[in-house]
């Protein structure tokens, strides 16, 4: 395997926390990646890695993928991972796609294992859910334990619920600052989703997913209150034939204390009789 200090010192680079660039340098961290795909047997024939960097990670998901997609923002660094692995894109194993992760269009990928620039974490994520693929990302450790945290704890909220609706997800390693150069500020984490369907039905989920978000700007409000407040976010027409119809139980929880399962049956109503709009 390449040595993550050879490649940064090949790149001519320094990683940038101003670009919230922070490069994995730590080779047992590096090696261990790869393995919570293997962990569950997930399909490994094509690989997407968001935010290549200088290619540790990359060089570690060729060993176990059989296609490797990367992409990778920064021009230099494109440049670099074209250069560096010439070889494996000549024999069509891996792709360098130079643009915003965000904007690209993404290969049909069958699995995605990615340090995601901090930065915009939670976009990339929310744009990979719904792919519905196996993942094992990197994120700040408090973003990761919201991600996985459940109802009633102090972590849990819009993330959570969110999250959780696309996967089973588990936070498998907690990864020192030092494992990075630069470090970064934060402790970092990796989480493991497996991708299933929940366990509730929402006819729209669009509005189940502005829904949550709108409850949760009202944490501390009761659920009666919060949506009568948020009808501007959730785009309830009748917000108050909602509270009207739903259970009084439900009306008297604070959106904290809501499990995704209840928040989709309140999004199912709040559907039905609160004359939403299609935005």
């Amino acid at each position: 395997m390449r040595d993550p200090d050879g490649l940064i010192a090949r790149a001519g680079i320094r990683g940038d926390p101003d670009r919230d660039q922070h490069f994995l340098v730590d080779d047992r961290v590096l090696d261990r990646l790869p393995t919570y795909l293997e962990e569950i047997d997930a399909d490994t024939s094509h690989v997407l890695e968001i935010g290549g960097g200088t290619g540790a990670l990359t060089d570690r998901l060729l060993a176990v993928g059989d296609e490797v997609t990367v992409v990778e923002r920064d021009p230099d660094l494109a440049a670099f991972l074209r250069e560096e692995f010439a070889d494996e894109i000549a024999a069509g194993d891996l792709t360098v796609i130079e643009g915003d992760a965000l904007a690209v269009d993404l290969p049909d990928f069958t699995a995605s294992v990615s340090n995601l620039p901090y930065g915009v974490s939670s976009e990339i994520a929310f744009r990979l859910f719904p792919e519905g693929k196996p993942l094992v990302l990197m994120f700040q450790q408090e973003f990761a334990e919201r991600m996985v945290a459940e109802s009633g704890t102090s972590e849990y909220g819009r993330l959570s619920v969110s999250s959780q609706h696309y996967a089973d997800i588990e936070l498998v390693e907690s990864i020192p600052k030092e494992a990075f150069s630069p470090p970064p500020a934060v402790q970092s984490a990796v989480i493991r989703a497996v991708p299933r369907e929940p366990d509730y039905e929402v006819d729209d989920e669009d509005f189940f997913l502005r829904f949550v978000k709108a409850l949760f700007t009202q944490r501390r409000k009761t659920i009666r209150n919060a949506i009568r407040n948020t009808a501007h976010i959730s785009g309830l027409a009748e917000p108050e034939t909602v509270v009207d119809t739903a259970d009084d139980d439900v009306l008297q929880k604070r959106a904290g204390a809501m499990a995704p399962a209840e928040f989709a049956a309140l999004a199912q109503l709040a559907w039905e009789v609160g004359e939403p709009d299609d935005d």
